[in-house]
């Protein structure tokens, strides 16, 4: 799937929508290792970025979205529309990611 089709707008400028499969899904739950949470954990006594907490959090994003992709091409989609990403504490230091659009089949328009 081009990823210049997969849009957090309701439509595609230049596409016209075909058929509508859908909502369509990709969810990871991820944890930081204890050693990831101790580098963490340091990082926060100097203060800033906490570049140990946000390559985990990129991390699950990326997969999240990579399984939304897959979701919508086993449907058949060529598209998403109304793209969004969630993420929930399932508990402490374990958070799930979700990412959830509408799987559309798109056609240049004319």
């Amino acid at each position: 799937m081009d990823k210049s089709l997969i849009t957090t707008s309701t439509n595609l400028e230049g596409y016209r929508i075909t058929t509508h499969l859908g909502v369509v899904r990709g969810i990871t739950v991820r944890s930081r290792s204890v050693v990831g949470n101790f580098a963490g954990g340091i990082q926060s006594l100097f203060g800033g970025r906490l570049s140990v907490y946000v390559e985990l959090c990129e991390n699950a994003r990326e997969e999240a979205f990579h399984l939304l992709i897959q979701h919508a091409q086993a449907l058949g989609a060529n598209a998403i529309i109304n793209m969004r990403y969630d993420a929930n504490e399932v508990m402490q230091g374990i958070t799930e990611v979700l990412a959830y659009g509408t799987a559309v089949i798109v056609e240049k328009a004319k």
